[in-house]
Formats: C-alpha cells, sequence, structure tokens
C-alpha cells in the first residue's frame, strides 16, 4: 500500500507543478486580442463580454497553453492518468472485477474526449488527440486483457 501511495503523491506533485506552469504560459492570452473569440470557451460560457484581457476567466489560461504551448499541459495529463493507473493497479490487486470496470471506463472516455477535438487545427491539439487516443486504446486493451485473464478457469490455457 505505501509504494501505492508515495507514487500518488509524485502524480499529485507533479501535477500540481505543471498546473501552475501551464497557468503561467497560458496567461499570454491576456496581451492577444485576436486569439480572445477562438481561445475562450469558458469565459463565453459564463457570457462575459470580454473589454480587456482581465475579463477572461483563468481556465481559459489552459485552453491557450494547451493550444500554442502543449508541453505542460501535456505533462498535466500525463501526471493524471499516471494517478489514475496507479489506482486503477491498486483496484486490480484488492478487487479484480472492479478494476476491470475502471480501466475500461477510464478507457472509453479518453477514446470519448479525443473524438471531441477530432479536427485539430493547433498543434496543441493535435498532441492531446493523439495522446489521448492512444491512450484510450491501452486503458481499453488493458481491461480487455484483464477480462480474459480472469475469465479463464485456473489451470485452462487458452489456444
Amino acid at each position: 500500500m505505501f509504494k501505492y501511495v508515495i507514487q500518488i503523491i509524485v502524480g499529485i506533485l507533479t501535477f500540481i507543478i505543471s498546473t501552475f506552469i501551464a497557468w503561467y504560459e497560458g496567461s499570454a492570452i491576456i496581451e492577444k486580442p485576436f486569439e480572445w473569440k477562438h481561445t475562450t470557451p469558458f469565459t463565453n460560457l459564463f457570457n462575459t463580454e470580454i473589454t480587456n484581457g482581465h475579463d477572461i476567466s483563468p481556465l481559459d489560461y489552459f485552453v491557450y497553453a494547451a493550444k500554442f504551448q502543449p508541453f505542460f499541459p501535456t505533462i498535466m495529463i500525463v501526471s493524471v492518468l499516471y494517478i489514475l493507473s496507479i489506482t486503477g493497479l491498486y483496484l486490480i490487486k484488492s478487487k479484480s472485477k472492479w478494476g476491470i470496470g475502471y480501466w475500461g471506463i477510464i478507457g472509453v472516455i479518453l477514446l470519448i474526449f479525443s473524438s471531441s477535438i477530432f479536427n485539430s487545427s493547433t498543434l496543441g491539439r493535435s498532441i492531446f488527440f493523439s495522446f489521448s487516443l492512444i491512450s484510450g486504446f491501452f486503458f481499453l486493451t488493458v481491461a480487455v486483457l484483464l477480462y480474459k485473464l480472469h475469465s479463464t478457469p485456473k489451470g485452462e490455457v487458452n489456444s
């Protein structure tokens, strides 16, 4: 149990540090009014009119960073997936059926996310699409392999 907790703490610290750096990088949107229309979905969701850069929601900083400086937002996603994977490994060890469902649900969520950003026009969106698609298939593959492993009776080998 201790080794799982340490790894989750490392994942959380990595997530927090990369979040602050991505937030800082994304704050550059304040100085780029030509991007306000296309890169501020959260500000538009809250029906806020942007008259100057300080009207932009801090959540939109992450959108801007993900589109144009995707390194630290990608590290954020990697650290979240790492935390989810460690949690999934713990579930497999303790409750295997829950672990199978857990890995499958995360895989489906990642595939849905990747399909929502399919038409990628920026480097950041292309990276997020590819990464979420590959990760989704990985999580689903793990779920299927775990299902086959746990559904095969002991002593019997599938050929």
